[in-house]
């Protein structure tokens, strides 16, 4: 096992990473920016490093200072947790080049799922199902793509094949928006992701956002934990997530579960990892693998028992995974929401000094948050600054103790979207389960 580990990260999942690290006797050093230097984790890790100035391109992002930061301390691992460099296969390959082990999958297995267009060929290799669309980057000739639209089906999505966050995605309705379209969305992509390569897809029209998480091995296992849905979501972003999804029986969840891990096995994949699908009818539709631990990771982490956190850890020192697929048993419901330091109304960021501050609590409640009274949120990252996870042995259970922790909640000295969190748990759509993933938009006049 390591010794000690470098936390690549900030905030919650940085606070989340280290908790794991002291309970498994790993010695933790926290990097961190200069607006950064009183954070939670960086106070209580064993080591810290500044890494750098406050913009992220300066420090969370900057490759060679997190691999220095290895160095001048002797860790063995680097954590990445989740965003910045965590899905970067160029930054994997350089902490495997440099000696120290990526907690995570092998950079050649990120490079090729974060390219949507090589991850689509993967998994239908795999036999994992696929939205049906142009199995491939598009061409120039307009009238191929054409033919393909019409043998696909309108409405059309083009979607950026270096694409991600709800970036580099294009609706089409009918054949005389295609090529303008298409050229549209190429031209985002090569600006926003400098990969101007676009597909096609059959664009479905109300489906949910279902995900399974995966986590295999080195030595040839992988097992999946159940879904999650990630339904309610605003401009493509998650706002709110469950386990189990509402709606998806135990034979459902085996079949598509069972591929996707199989799926890591033929890829040899190892670390955790998210596939993500639309559900729609009753089918789902593979979109994306996410090569990462997730936001969401809690909800899976309270209905399974299992720790995400430290299996990752484990299997990345090259142990065989804690579990086989008959240990993983369902139980009960969780939910999550994600808290923000957001305008509820316009979503607006609001940094600034948080004046008091009190946690709920109470059976079934979990808070991961690096907040704390006096702390400073800085204006120059992404908003969120926790997660509040409500755990029952039913679904109408996890409301309810979702509902109590949401009044419970007390964060004061700058704007949350705490009320926005209160109106979606007290909606009857949600409250019935299985809304698509247009509801909350249409439900917020967006």
């Amino acid at each position: 096992m390591f010794k000690k580990i470098v936390i690549a990260n900030r905030g919650e999942i940085a606070l989340r990473i280290l908790r794991a690290c002291r309970e498994m006797g790993i010695k933790t050093v926290a990097i961190h920016s200069e607006a950064d230097k009183d954070l939670k984790h960086v106070l209580l890790a064993d080591e810290s490093v500044c890494i750098g100035p406050n913009p992220s391109t300066e420090s969370y992002l900057n490759i060679p200072a997190v691999i220095s930061a290895a160095e001048v301390t002797d860790a063995e691992a680097i954590h990445p947790g989740y965003g910045f460099l965590s899905e970067n296969a160029d930054f994997a390959e350089r902490v495997e080049q440099s000696g120290f082990t990526f907690i995570g999958p092998r950079s050649e297995s990120i490079r090729m799922m974060g390219d949507k267009v090589s991850a689509i060929a993967a998994m239908k290799k795999a036999n994992v199902p696929c939205v049906p669309g142009s199995d491939g980057e598009l061409g120039e000739d307009i009238h191929v793509n054409l033919e393909m639209a019409q043998k696909i089906g309108y409405p059309l999505i083009i979607k950026a094949s270096g694409g991600g966050g709800g970036r580099g995605m294009r609706v089409v309705r009918n054949e005389e928006n295609l090529a303008e379209s298409i050229a549209m969305t190429k031209a985002e992509a090569a600006a926003a992701f400098g990969n101007d390569s676009v597909y096609m897809e059959k664009y479905l029209e109300n489906p949910r956002h279902i995900e399974i998480q995966v986590i295999a091995d080195e030595h040839g296992h992988a097992i999946h934990l159940g879904e999650r849905d990630c339904s309610m979501q605003r401009r493509h972003q998650k706002v709110l997530e469950e386990a189990p999804a509402p709606g998806i029986t135990e034979k459902m969840r085996a079949d598509i579960g069972n591929r996707c891990a199989q799926a890591c096995m033929t890829m040899g994949y190892h670390g955790a990892g998210t596939f993500e699908f639309l559900y729609e009818n009753g089918e789902f539709y593979f979109i994306e693998m996410n090569t990462r631990l997730q936001v969401e990771h809690p909800v899976t982490e309270l209905v399974t028992g299992i720790d995400l956190v430290r299996e990752q850890i484990c299997v990345a020192a090259g142990l065989p995974l804690s579990y086989k697929q008959e240990d993983v048993v369902i139980s009960g419901h969780a939910i999550e929401c994600r808290i923000n330091a957001e305008d509820p109304k316009n979503f607006m960021p609001s940094p600034g000094t948080i004046t008091f501050y009190h946690m709920p609590g109470g059976p079934g409640i979990r808070v991961d948050s690096h907040l704390y009274n006096g702390y400073k949120v800085p204006p120059y990252y992404d908003s969120m600054i926790g997660k509040l996870i409500a755990y029952g042995n039913q679904r109408d259970i996890s409301i309810a103790r979702m509902c109590t922790a949401l009044d419970e909640m007390i964060i004061q000295g700058i704007k949350t979207n705490i009320p926005l969190h209160k109106d979606i748990v007290q909606d009857p759509a949600f409250i019935e389960g299985g809304s698509n993933i247009h509801y909350l938009e249409k439900k917020l006049g967006l």
